[in-house]
């Protein structure tokens, strides 16, 4: 009955290694006895064991006659992402039996490819994950289990999770009766926790291997943190949007932040067991059949209590723990009953049904087996590989326009029917590989200047070559005379009348608008990118802009706006290097000296700018129309805009450090085909490279310095985009503040969101910090700093070590980055509930309600989990439709691509 170690994980810690256990006959006639000798050797630490059974037990005698067996509802997985963090959304298809899905596993478009080891094929998945997409026959109802099998069988454990059926009558399909999932090469799950946090059983009846994931339970709040950290949006959206299994992270993410992990093999006739909070995620090796259900131990019960639930889905299983905590726990009933019983869950007690087995001999240590490290994907651009469909037409203004747009688009989609078959349309979409280089695109032949030096804050501006003061005196001092139909009438262009590169050179206009540029906040000309964006966030958080810190001889630092990440291309070679790029000339406290050019005076960040700057006629930024500014190197010998190549997404500084070349061959030719929204007016023929509106398929598109000096809302995106724009029409309403007696609406503790009343305002202090693996929270409370008495000394200063208690009551360790003083409301429902929220959680009854709140929108507050135990036997609908989302749909496909993939 000695545990054995499984040879294909890579070493932790003795602790967490998943564990292999190969029960005897005897042993494998009591389930739950056996799950509680597992727990009291340690197993539950790791999250997963696996369990080979007998030899000569059997749970069906044959497989032959399951041909005809229908999967109702197959899935289509398609994967988006990037650099290791993936997006899966699942396509439902027309139902199919397994013969034909066998048979179209093993077509070549689908099979496995080949492989020497486990190892190579895993490099293969994560490499190509989204490509081809897989079909995987998901959430099937039903056993393969012959009647007379009574050991180890899925839809007969005899747990106390069986409670819920024998004293209720309910079953919760998948949950408390067995699922079949078929299996392909690269159908996979994602990361995960099961319902209601509860235990898994998964045993594979027949061919090819599953690969599992698993991080141990004591480390899934990481886990939780770096997921909200690399997808906020999502996180903002539902508390537990892991639930949603969408979300694919490779293993090397998780080992570039320190996330522990185990992975193990699953071959034919062995079980794997997951225990409460282990998340897992895992991928099929080739055409497979598995079967799996839930299951529940006393030790699970305070897991269910504090599960996190989805709230954003009328699916999700939820169950209530009242029959449960009064069945187990009867001491601790009304305490929890009153909300009080919230202990910190300790993930490696020892169940209470390990003390009632009998003592045995001790068995031997686990031998830790050689094993390889976690393969690694082939390195893949983190700013790359963007669909083309992202990039959309722009919606003309006049009715000439939009008449020749028209045509155009009618002659781009009648060259794409001849081109592209509706059934390759995916492919195309997705694949990077069409892309083209800039140079056919970019206009003008230009030469490499003469690199000038950099001088800081202290150098005499006044101190000019004679060469450039001549060229002064033969510019003009007036502004040039306005283009019909440009845009000199407009406030924001007029001082950039003498910037445009159609107009001559003039060295002293430019000289004079960086030098005014380069007296305000923020000081550097890269930074003003999202200077906008800080002046809203300044604004609806009351506080102010960081105050420039003051150096010997007039110097000057400041805190960058632009984050490190606009600039990093982080890829999956990258990540396997132990010496991450460290970023250059950042002081402690994460300001950065400015500097300014000695000839044109611009101002910028010695961390996001080089100390050589560059000045002739010819070296203009081939990716908008303005002359001047901060200028790098591309790769196709001409010149670019630091803030345009920030802002285009394609656009990679191959030296991060350095913050050049920039590598412009991955920018599709759409994006020059684009008009800007400006640009448009004064310009016939489309030049330069324009971003788009982030919203849906809005199709308005700037150039980025446009935009920039126009004042459109640009921020930084969600990982692994860099900038999301606001265009004017999407640009929300500012919210007006609440007062006391005010009609609003809010979320219920229940989900929903009905009207309430505000019955006190207050304003709360928020404190964000940055945690060593890379996570981040905005949302803690001054006492959760556990390293300084914060109540009496106040907040700590940026960018100090301290040490955070997170909800799981363990201490981590970060650095402090800022306080938030946030507007809070009390607000009082119709049942006399109360709830405290933040301005962006309550809505005035005049206000645009989003999509996701009129859904979910109602009248009376209702009580649907009341009951859930009462009543006769009911049939709940399948826990995990494997629909895509409406709410996901827009991000990443196309309408017509969602079709094509239909059909």
């Amino acid at each position: 009955m000695a545990p054995k170690m499984t040879t294909d994980t890579p070493a932790q810690s003795v602790g967490s290694r998943i564990m292999t256990f190969t029960p005897t006959k005897e042993e494998f006639k009591d389930f739950s006895r056996y799950i509680a000798y597992m727990e009291s050797q340690g197993a539950h630490k790791a999250g997963m064991s696996k369990v080979i059974p007998p030899k000569d037990w059997k749970p069906r005698q044959t497989y032959n006659d399951i041909d005809d067996l229908v999967i109702p509802a197959p899935i289509q997985q398609v994967v988006t992402g990037q650099s290791g963090l993936f997006t899966q959304y699942n396509i439902q298809k027309k139902p199919m039996t397994v013969l034909e899905f066998r048979k179209t596993s093993n077509m070549d478009k689908f099979c496995s490819p080949r492989y020497v080891d486990f190892d190579e094929l895993e490099r293969k998945f994560w490499k190509n994950l989204t490509f081809n997409p897989p079909l995987y026959g998901a959430d099937v109802s039903g056993t393969l289990y012959d009647p007379d099998v009574t050991e180890w069988n899925i839809g007969r454990l005899n747990t106390i999770l069986d409670t819920v059926e024998n004293e209720s009558g309910i079953k919760i399909k998948g949950v408390n009766t067995p699922y079949l999932y078929f299996g392909m090469w690269k159908s996979a799950f994602a990361w995960h926790t099961e319902d209601m946090d509860l235990y898994s059983i998964n045993y594979l009846h027949f061919g090819e291997p599953k690969t599992w994931y698993v991080v141990p339970p004591e480390h899934g709040k990481r886990l939780e943190r770096l997921a909200k950290g690399f997808f906020p949006g999502n996180a903002q959206g539902c508390e537990a949007f892991l639930r949603h299994k969408m979300t694919l992270i490779s293993p090397s993410i998780l080992k570039k932040f320190g996330i522990p992990f185990e992975k193990v093999t699953q071959e034919a006739g062995q079980f794997v067991v997951t225990f409460p909070f282990a998340y897992h995620a895992g991928f099929n090796h080739g055409f497979n059949c598995a079967e799996s259900t839930n299951f529940a131990t006393q030790r699970w019960i305070d897991y269910g209590k504090q599960a996190t639930l989805c709230s954003c889905r009328q699916d999700m299983v939820k169950i209530s723990m009242d029959v449960f905590v009064r069945k187990f726990q009867p001491d601790r009933y009304k305490l929890w009953k009153a909300g009080k019983d919230n202990a910190a869950i300790d993930h490696s007690k020892v169940p209470p049904e390990a003390a009632e087995l009998p003592r045995e001999e001790k068995s031997e240590p686990p031998k830790e087996a050689e094993s390889k490290e976690p393969a690694t994907p082939a390195p893949e651009d983190k700013r790359s590989g963007v669909p083309l469909s992202a990039i959309r037409p722009l919606a003309p203004c006049s009715e000439e326009e939009e008449e020749e747009e028209e045509e155009e688009e009618q002659q781009q989609q009648q060259q794409q029917q001849r081109t592209s078959p509706a059934h390759k349309l995916f492919q195309t979409t997705m694949s990077p590989a069409d892309v083209l280089h800039v140079h056919s695109y970019a206009k003008g032949d230009y030469g490499e200047g003469d690199a000038l030096p950099m001088k800081d804050d202290t150098s005499d501006k006044s101190d000019k070559s004679d060469k450039s003061d001549k060229s002064d005196k033969k510019a003009p001092e007036e502004a040039p005379p306005a283009e019909e139909g440009g845009l000199e009438g407009e406030s924001w262009a007029k001082p950039l009348a003498h910037l445009w590169q159609n107009r001559p050179p003039n060295l002293k206009k430019e000289r004079v608008y960086n030098q005014c540029m380069g007296s305000k906040a923020p000081y550097c000309s890269i930074c003003t990118l999202f200077h906008t964006y800080q002046q809203v966030v300044c604004t609806e958080c009351a506080s102010s802009v960081d105050s420039p810190v003051m150096l010997a001889g007039g110097r000057m630092r400041t805190k960058p706006l632009i984050p490190e990440m606009c600039f990093t291309t982080t890829t999956e070679e990258d990540s396997e290097c132990d010496e991450q790029p460290v970023t250059p000339h950042l002081e402690e406290d994460g300001t950065s000296l400015l500097i300014s050019c000695s000839q044109c005076s611009i101002r910028v960040h010695t961390s996001q700018y080089t100390h050589t700057h560059t000045h002739t006629h010819t070296t203009n930024c081939c990716l908008c129309l303005l002359r001047g500014g901060a200028l790098q190197k591309a790769n196709n010998n001409k010149w670019v805009h630091v803030l345009c190549a920030v802002a285009v997404l394609e656009a990679r500084f191959v030296n991060i450090t350095e913050r050049s070349p920039v590598d412009l061959s991955g920018i599709p030719l759409q994006r020059f085909k684009l008009k800007c929204y400006y640009c448009k007016k004064r310009m016939k023929k489309a030049s330069g490279c324009c971003v788009q509106c982030s919203h849906g398929r809005c199709p308005t598109a700037y150039h980025p310095t446009c935009a920039q000096a126009a004042g459109v809302l640009m921020q930084p995106d969600e990982w692994p985009f860099v900038v999301h724009v606001t265009c004017c029409r999407h640009k929300g309403p500012t919210q007006i503040e609440l007062t006391v007696g005010q009609k609003v609406i809010c979320k219920h503790k229940n989900g929903r969101y009905y009207q309430c009343d505000v019955v006190q305002l207050s304003k709360e202090t928020f404190y964000e910090v940055n945690f060593d693996d890379g996570s981040f929270s905005d949302n803690l409370f001054p006492e959760d700093i556990v390293s300084r008495d914060c109540a009496q000394l106040g907040p700590p200063p940026k960018g100090d070590v301290v040490q955070v208690r997170w909800t799981d009551s363990l201490v981590y360790g970060a650095k402090f980055v800022a306080a938030h003083a946030i507007h809070m409301y009390l607000v009082e429902f119709e049942d006399g509930s109360q709830l405290t929220a933040k301005r962006d959680d309550v809505y005035a009854l005049d206000e645009e309600l989003p999509k996701r709140v009129k859904s979910r929108l109602s009248k009376a507050s209702d009580m649907r989990f009341d009951g859930i135990f009462e009543g006769k036997e009911i049939i709940k609908q399948s826990k995990r439709q494997r629909v895509i989302n409406s709410r996901y749909r827009g991000d990443y496909i196309e309408p017509v691509i969602y079709r094509a993939i239909m059909e």
